[in-house]
């Protein structure tokens, strides 16, 4: 698993799906920088069962991203069409329709493939033939992009395994904190608490304050 933390996020151009069901040929991510801090997370395939929980999940909590400058962005390596289709579905017949986040349809697979949550790959098989080994979806990947579009922060859950949205919240308060006071965020810091100098004496006194 590639570590992205400290790079730039990979670049990309795709197809997607914004505003509830509008087409987009050429989304990226580019767009934000300079001016948004992004969550852009992978999630594996539409009219799943986890999937629209933490789908639906962002979107409750879009009011808190608004509030912190962010924008959150969705993909997945189903098509624009299956995108359009479940964003049209009513959430009693397992649709996510009220999402109004961008949701990127990376049915070539390079986008995942290229942030290194793809779960498989392509090989040969005697004959030459190219086969796809694995499973053809994405990991539940999670990144925290800053403004300069550096990755800051990078999360990779298995596929059974949902994502908890107050945390990207949290990781999104520690970084702003952090850039905003230069102080570092320790051990499940949030909101208010009190943060510390990297000085030894800083150290101290915080660890002396518990």
């Amino acid at each position: 698993m590639a570590v992205l933390v400290g790079k730039k996020a990979p670049h990309f151009q795709a197809a997607a799906v914004v505003n509830g069901g509008e087409f987009v040929e050429d989304f990226s991510l580019d767009q934000y920088l300079g001016k948004k801090y992004v969550i852009f997370y992978f999630y594996p395939a539409d009219f799943t069962f986890v999937c629209p929980t933490e789908i639906i999940s962002f979107q409750d909590k879009m009011d808190e991203f608004d509030k912190r400058d962010v924008a959150v962005v969705g993909c997945s390596v189903d098509s624009k069409f299956s995108h359009w289709k479940w964003l049209q579905t009513e959430k009693k017949d397992g649709g996510i329709k009220g999402v109004r986040y961008p949701l990127v349809a990376d049915n070539s697979m390079t986008i995942a493939e290229n942030y290194d949550v793809l779960a498989g790959s392509y090989d040969y098989n005697e004959n030459g033939e190219a086969v796809f080994e694995g499973v053809p979806e994405a990991y539940r990947g999670l990144f925290l992009i800053d403004k300069e579009g550096k990755v800051r922060h990078q999360l990779v859950n298995d596929m059974p395994l949902g994502r908890n949205i107050d945390e990207a919240l949290r990781l999104v308060d520690a970084l702003q904190f952090s850039e905003e006071h230069g102080e570092v965020c320790p051990a499940g810091w949030k909101k208010g608490d009190k943060a510390m100098k990297e000085t030894q004496a800083s150290v101290a006194n915080y660890l002396g304050s518990m």
